[in-house]
Parts: C-alpha cells; sequence; structure tokens
C-alpha cells in the first residue's frame, strides 16, 4: 500500500510513500512510548526551551514549508506562509504560558493542604486532516507536548509530505527522539494503534463520520477524545449592518483556503430588507478574487484539494439549484487541468437543499433571506451543526448579546470573522464535535487533574 502527493493544478502525481507495516508501526509506536518516559518529569522550563526551537525551525523553513502545502492540497502560497508563522506562534505561545495553564491550584477545604495538579496522560493519536496540515497539527500537537505528552501523528493520505516535514523539523529542534512521529497507516491500522494501551488518548479534526467512529471506538476503549467535526457557519448580517464591511469580511471568511475552512461564512443569513443592497455588495468582492497556481504570488484562490472534493461540491450546488436556489455568481465546473471552482453565490437557499443542511467545503457562499433578528436567530441555530457563527450589526451589545446567549455554537464573532487563535479555546456543540483546542482548556484537555489532599 501507498500514498500519493499530486498537485491539484495539474493532477501529477510528484511523490510516493510506502505505508508502514506491522513491525515499523509497532517500531514507531514503541519508540514514541519510550521518548514520553523521559519528558515527561521535565520542567516547563525544560520542554519550552525545544518548543520555541520548533518555532525558530518552522519560520526558518516557511518557504518549502509554504511550497510543499501548494503542490499537496493547493494553498495559495502566500496564506501558507501565514500558516506556518501561524504555527510558531502557537508553540511560542505555550512554551510561555503553560506553567501558568497547568500550574498547582490550592483550594482551601477542611484538609491541611489541598491542591489539584495536571499530570499528563501518556501518548496522545493526533488525527488530523489535509486542509491546514501544518497548523492543525501543531494546535494539537504544541498544548499536548508542554502537558509532558508524546504524539503520535496520522495525517491524511494526500498530505503525507507536510506529516513528514513535520516530524523532521520536531526532530531536529531538540525534543527527545520519537517524541513526535508520524504513521503512515491506513482506517484499520488507526484502529488497532488506538486500542494500544501505550496510547492514552485521541484527538481528530475531520468529517462527522470519521467523528462517530472514532469516538465509538475511543469510547468503547475508555479513552479521552476531543473531536473537531467542521461546521456550516451561519454569519448574520442584521439590518443595522454596515453592509460593505460585512461583505468583504464575508467574502474573505468564505474563500479563505479556497473556500476549504471548517470555520468559513458558509451559511448567510440576511435580512430581507438590506438583502439586495448586501448581494449586490458580496458578489463584487467575491469577483475580486484572482484564481490560479497557488505557487503564483498573484495567486487568492487555488485550486480544490482534489477533484473528487471538487466534484462532490458542484454535486452539492446542482442540487441546491434544483431545490429552488439562485445563482448569483459562478457555478460553473471549469474544464481542463486540475480541480479548479470559481468563487460563487446562491441565493434564496432554502431549508432541505444541500446548501442549506450541509457543509459546502469549497468556494461557494450561499444566501438565506430572512424576515427579521429572530428568523435569522432561528435560522442559524437550524443546523445539526454548531463550530462557528457571527453578527453583523452597528449595536455592538446588541451583537455580543446574540453572539453569547442566542447562537447555539462553540466560537461566536461580532462584525469580524471567526477564527481560532492560541489565547481563546476553540471547538463546537452538536455535531461540531466535543472538547476544545488552545487556550487553558485545551492544554487541559489531555492531563490528569489529580486532586491532593493531606490530612
Amino acid at each position: 500500500m501507498s500514498f500519493y502527493s499530486i498537485d491539484p493544478t495539474s493532477g501529477e502525481v510528484f511523490a510516493t510513500y510506502s505505508a508502514h507495516d506491522t513491525t515499523q508501526v509497532e517500531t514507531i509506536l514503541a519508540e514514541c512510548f519510550e521518548a514520553w518516559t523521559h519528558w515527561r518529569p521535565r520542567s516547563y522550563r525544560d520542554r519550552g526551551a525545544p518548543l520555541r526551537s520548533i518555532a525558530d525551525e518552522l519560520r526558518e523553513r516557511r518557504e518549502p514549508l509554504a511550497a510543499l502545502m501548494a503542490r499537496e492540497m493547493g494553498k495559495p502560497i502566500s496564506e501558507g506562509r501565514g500558516e506556518v508563522n501561524k504555527c510558531a506562534w502557537v508553540c511560542e505561545h505555550y512554551a510561555e504560558h503553560a506553567a501558568a495553564y497547568l500550574g498547582q491550584e490550592s483550594v482551601n477545604t477542611d484538609a491541611a493542604n489541598s491542591f489539584v495538579g495536571y499530570q499528563p496522560l501518556g501518548v496522545v493519536l493526533a488525527i488530523m486532516p489535509w486542509n491546514f496540515p501544518l497548523w492543525q497539527v501543531f494546535r494539537a500537537a504544541a498544548p499536548a507536548l508542554m502537558a509532558g505528552n508524546a504524539v503520535l501523528l496520522k495525517h491524511a493520505p494526500n498530505v503525507m509530505g507536510c506529516a513528514q516535514e513535520i516530524e523532521r523539523l520536531v526532530g531536529d529542534a531538540g525534543l527527545p527522539r520519537g517524541l513526535l512521529r508520524s504513521l503512515r497507516i491506513d482506517i484499520e491500522t488507526t484502529s488497532r494503534v488506538l486500542a494500544d494501551p501505550r496510547v492514552a488518548a485521541v484527538t481528530l479534526t475531520g468529517s462527522v463520520r470519521a467523528g462517530r467512529a472514532v469516538a465509538a471506538r475511543a469510547g468503547d476503549l475508555l479513552k479521552k477524545s476531543v473531536l473537531e467535526l467542521g461546521g456550516s457557519d451561519p454569519y448574520l448580517i442584521l439590518e443595522d449592518a454596515d453592509l460593505e464591511h460585512a461583505a468583504r469580511v464575508c467574502a474573505r471568511s468564505r474563500l479563505i483556503n479556497g473556500g476549504q475552512s471548517c470555520i468559513a461564512a458558509k451559511r448567510l443569513i440576511v435580512v430581507e430588507r438590506v438583502r439586495q443592497e448586501f448581494e449586490a455588495r458580496l458578489v463584487a468582492e467575491l469577483k475580486r478574487y484572482r484564481v490560479g497556481n497557488p505557487l503564483d504570488e498573484s495567486t487568492q484562490i487555488g485550486p480544490m484539494a482534489r477533484l473528487d472534493l471538487r466534484d462532490e461540491l458542484h454535486r452539492q450546488v446542482r442540487a441546491s439549484v434544483a431545490g429552488g436556489a439562485r445563482v448569483l455568481l459562478g457555478c460553473k465546473q471549469p474544464t481542463g487541468p486540475g480541480s479548479f471552482y470559481p468563487p460563487s453565490a446562491l441565493t434564496d437557499v432554502s431549508a432541505g437543499t444541500p446548501a442549506y443542511e450541509e457543509e459546502l467545503f469549497g468556494p461557494v457562499a450561499a444566501i438565506l433571506p430572512v424576515p427579521d433578528e429572530a428568523g435569522a436567530i432561528r435560522t442559524a441555530n437550524d443546523t445539526t451543526y454548531g463550530l462557528g457563527a457571527a453578527v453583523f450589526t452597528r449595536d455592538v451589545e446588541r451583537g455580543e448579546r446574540i453572539a453569547e446567549r442566542e447562537l447555539e455554537a462553540g466560537c461566536c464573532a461580532v462584525n469580524t470573522l471567526v477564527q481560532s487563535d492560541p489565547r481563546l479555546p476553540f471547538g463546537g456543540v452538536k455535531s461540531s464535535g466535543y472538547g476544545r483546542e488552545l487556550g487553558t482548556l485545551g492544554i487541559r484537555e489531555f492531563v490528569n487533574a489529580k486532586t491532593v489532599y493531606r490530612g
């Protein structure tokens, strides 16, 4: 069995990686567990030094890493540079703050002394997706490593080159040999690795289907799991919104990473009174984005990561149009090489169609008209997902009230786009998963919160 890196711009296979066999998997697992036994006793200061070295290595290798992402999954090279920088940031953030996030917490009780301490769990299996092939890994690995854990990376099959580079640069940064290892394995082998007693927990970013399978397996094994399973984020444009600003932000959010982002603006829920003007402004913004070769500095949208993903997106678009949606822009599948899809927009999207019910993982915005604020909130929450949401209004108190109290999502924004930040917890509710990454809550996911008291 082999894994292939296929350039989505041309369809060319440019690298092949052999799967690890049973012996190799056992060697990697044993090495990772052994590395953890040497890593867990280290102080936060001693763990932080190599994490800062990882950040330095990332910045040193930013250009080739960004180029590799462009070739493996179509990310524009300018966005790839930003992704590398963000990975460096999360490493430095946890190197600086882990001690405070996991510091011993005294609790006043009847005992002579009582406190809560945080101890690492062990080896964490990280099952990661292709859309942010560096960031998704480091946002999970940086806190896990600083908490004293080791990491086994099972990356997406089409970005094995990125997985290999991550393993290499972590090794070059001075961590114990084997502390972060990449596994080139299939789904069945992944399940066996999770069942190994040396693996303490699992974190997955991926589809709802994958999340259910991993959650069921982890639950059967009584192992901790954290799941981030995507979303169909609603962006509410109320009647008092700054429409020029809202259209600009919604276009940007919808088209980041070619629209292949879990927290992209997918359902634009617009109050009818401002719908016509917003549609015109949104289409004008979408038209500004340049589609092209992701290695070209001027490109803002590269190809979608794979042809099958583009085909599925176009099927969802066609089905939505058949269900009554109206095309405002694009929605035509290009001919020629590569898995390109143009910036597109649908309006009059109604319940029962894919653009309303499903996650459109590509550069297609869906406009859902509603009569008023109450209708916007009701429509926003009428989904199985609950990752991110945003609301646009000139009344910031109104916006913050809706964001905090009304929207069923883990990450809510007011007058800006939903985005992850190392300083804030990130995660969803409903079918978008459970648990949190980043911030204080993220580093506390894979530790034993241990109560100690003295009589």
